[in-house]
């Protein structure tokens, strides 16, 4: 970025944790604030020829030819540091950004590990070829046990001074750009017979593709062209700095009952107990749950009874998920998300056409909505969720990295919302071009 002030002022989350209120702070911080890309907004008189996207693009050309935005003149590899406090614990996640040679799923060393969803990836094609730039990037675990490709960029930049950035929720990040040929030489080779796991980003790395694609169906696009990458952050799995968070469920559309009623239809396949009443019970029922830290015990919240329901799966709870999901491996069979998912709301509770429930990382959210009965997250598609009651709530434990190994190793993805990797990538600090 050039001449804007504090970089704090013009960097954004990714689109997909972005609400109307956050979008509206951002617009208001700074007239170059990313935002205005990554995510604009709608406005009155909207059509073909003058849009959301083209209003992107636009921006994007403005503060380039201002020079708000400059091309770097040599090569080069950005380490990204994030400082964060959770838990009571600070933490630093470190990683660095470069482009990564794109490649279908399941033809090559590039994993998936969640579903996604047909609308997110039309909205970042669309923003795709208005702007012929990745504004955010994906984020990517690599396998690297002594983190030789992390320690040999950190060491090219030890004597530099960092880009620094705070955002929205007080997370600190840091930024080096690393020109130093050989480090690059000898980070890149560590890297190029490892395996790659898409931790975030799904809908913009299968966008990348179809862009790719879409180009190359116009006439042969040369091995080098800059469409045939994607830009990506590469974090590697043993980071002591990585955090997974839960995305719990609030549903909607269910058909009213009791912890008694829910109870009834969950046995035999599970083993089911009263875990207390009232909204602000939750934190004592997640806590139970994350301190036996298993998968296959789940927290469940009337609202006809405002009662709490702890349901840990039995054998033939076990059996029944295989019958269900043939498809599937037993580590996919067995994550909380599937058996939340498949087994109960699908199958148990026969809600395959319910809305998408929303979604929330902390505890309080859930709280909050539980005595609101109104909107505290964003359904699949990125939308907000209309007013009403949650029917019912559920806590359930987050995926971890080995479950994203394990899983996509064997072609499988999870459900989506299975893992949250906290905190976000900044979007705005690197962009690449892709013409």
């Amino acid at each position: 970025m050039g001449h804007v002030g504090s970089l704090s002022d013009v960097i954004c989350p990714p689109y997909d944790v972005i609400d109307p209120a956050l979008q509206d702070q951002l617009y208001k911080k700074h007239p170059a604030n990313i935002i205005r890309v990554e995510l604009n907004r709608d406005e009155p008189g909207d059509d073909a020829s003058s849009n959301r996207y083209t209003r992107a693009a636009r921006f994007l050309r403005n503060w380039q030819q201002e020079r708000l935005l400059q091309l770097d003149p040599d090569p080069a590899l950005y380490v990204y540091h994030q400082a964060f406090s959770f838990g009571g614990r600070e933490y630093l996640r470190r990683g660095f950004m470069g482009r990564v040679r794109l490649e279908r799923f399941g033809e090559g060393r590039i994993y998936p590990h969640e579903e996604t969803h047909a609308s997110a990836k039309q909205d970042r094609l669309l923003l795709t070829r208005a702007c012929r730039t990745n504004v955010s990037q994906i984020f990517g675990l690599y396998p690297d046990p002594e983190n030789e490709a992390q320690e040999i960029l950190e060491a090219s930049v030890a004597q530099q001074t960092p880009l620094i950035a705070t955002d929205h929720l007080g997370v600190v990040h840091r930024m080096w750009v690393v020109t130093n040929v050989q480090a690059i030489s000898r980070a890149s080779a560590v890297m190029d017979s490892k395996p790659m796991y898409i931790a975030d980003g799904h809908h913009r790395y299968e966008t990348a593709c179809n862009y790719r694609d879409e180009l190359a169906s116009q006439g042969p696009l040369d091995p080098t062209h800059p469409a045939n990458y994607v830009l990506t952050m590469c974090v590697s799995m043993n980071d002591p700095g990585m955090v997974v968070l839960p995305t719990h469920r609030l549903f909607r559309g269910v058909a009213p009952m009791t912890s008694a009623q829910l109870a009834s239809r969950l046995t035999p396949f599970f083993q089911t107990r009263d875990a207390g009443e009232g909204p602000e019970q939750a934190n004592d029922v997640w806590a139970e749950i994350d301190m036996a830290n298993r998968q296959d015990t789940l927290g469940f919240y009337t609202a006809q009874d405002g009662r709490w329901t702890l349901a840990t799966v039995t054998e033939a709870g076990r059996a029944r998920m295989a019958e269900l999901a043939p498809e599937h491996g037993a580590d996919w069979q067995g994550l909380g998300v599937s058996l939340l998912h498949r087994l109960i709301v699908e199958n148990l509770l026969d809600g395959k056409q319910l809305p998408k429930p929303m979604y929330v990382h902390a505890v309080e959210e859930m709280m909050q909505g539980l005595r609101q009965g109104d909107t505290v997250g964003r359904d699949a598609t990125g939308q907000e969720g209309q007013g009403g009651r949650f029917e019912l709530a559920a806590l359930v434990m987050p995926a971890t990295v080995g479950h994203v190994q394990a899983i996509s190793e064997l072609g499988e993805r999870m459900p989506a919302k299975s893992t949250y990797f906290y905190p976000k990538l900044l979007s705005g600090l690197v962009l690449n071009k892709l013409e």
